[in-house]
């Protein structure tokens, strides 16, 4: 396969994210979930029953979990104050156990990235993704490597050519393996670029982190020579000193990713425009404090369509 270089303008004209079926195509994909949900517009019954039921949340462990238990008590603190009913952040042990309890009900609401959020709307049809970072329309990774493994550095452009020669046989990370930003989409620009899977261009099979801070941390230690990290986790880690061994090599085209998916049935037991309710309440935080939970600089609107190009991805991908 040739190598090809992605330019920011051409991701753009899909509407600002990866397309692998065209833009506009209209697809939907496999799943139930894929959809737009039609959300009741009028708040006015919202949280109006059942109000001593707690609606439980989660989000991946994308970062040390003790850490964010602690941010994300504040979201569930100023949840409850603003919907009057008590609200409960339930951490999760891996991105797949996010999925897992949303599923199962054991939480109604989830900070998903683009891969999970995909996948728990596909088991939970009707369900809506309602928010996502006003960074997520333009997401990206980095490709980061250990300083001696002799690989150049990133021009700081966008639409550099993947440095397909000097990866190559070397040791490789992801992060956890259900990640966005640390497994999917760099394997998908790993595949377009190389015309081979991880596997075959790395040295043997690549490993799994578990999670972002992890796998800079290892490729810091100089335990794998590369690693696929997202942005935002690398910059605060290195800004902290905390990756002086490391050195960005490749930036990824943008992707849509993390999003706050809510289950379709919130409106059946709290009331008729509580999902609209909690989509206003989330989007109008402004507590830096509080925005810190999810590393963002604001919440925006969002809806299951905006991550159509991840579940064509994953599906190409067989995720």
């Amino acid at each position: 396969m040739l190598r090809r270089t992605f330019t920011k303008l051409s991701l753009l004209a899909c509407v600002g994210t990866l397309a692998l079926t065209g833009c506009g195509s209209g697809s939907t994909g496999s799943g139930g979930g894929r959809g737009d949900v039609d959300i009741a517009a009028d708040t006015g019954k919202a949280f109006s029953k059942n109000t001593d039921t707690v609606l439980k949340f989660s989000a991946i462990p994308d970062h040390n979990n003790s850490e964010l238990k602690e941010k994300f008590d504040r979201v569930a603190a100023y949840l409850s104050e603003q919907l009057g009913v008590p609200v409960e952040y339930v951490p999760a042990e891996s991105y797949s156990a996010s999925v897992e309890a949303f599923t199962n009900n054991d939480i109604q609401l989830a900070w998903f990235g683009g891969l999970t959020g995909v996948q728990a709307r596909d088991l939970v049809p009707g369900s809506p993704a309602i928010v996502q970072g006003k960074e997520d329309p333009q997401y990206y990774s980095y490709f980061i490597a250990h300083v001696d493994a002799g690989i150049p550095e990133w021009n700081g452009e966008d639409g550099q050519l993947f440095p397909e020669d000097a990866l190559a046989g070397k040791t490789f990370t992801f992060g956890s393996e259900s990640s966005t930003s640390g497994r999917l989409m760099p394997e998908y620009f790993i595949r377009e670029m190389t015309g081979q899977s991880p596997t075959d261009f790395f040295e043997g099979d690549p490993a799994f982190s578990g999670s972002h801070d992890n796998t800079v941390a290892a490729v810091n230690a100089g335990s794998y020579q590369v690693g696929a990290v997202n942005y935002g986790t690398y910059e605060k880690m290195n800004a902290a000193g905390d990756a002086e061994n490391c050195v960005i090599v490749w930036k990824t085209p943008y992707y849509a990713d993390y999003n706050m998916t809510v289950r379709g049935d919130l409106d059946d037991v709290y009331g008729e425009g509580s999902i609209a309710k909690l989509q206003e309440v989330l989007v109008a935080i402004d507590d830096p404090q509080l925005l810190d939970a999810f590393s963002r600089s604001a919440l925006i609107p969002a809806k299951n369509s905006d991550f159509q190009a991840i579940a064509d991805v994953a599906e190409q991908l067989g995720f």
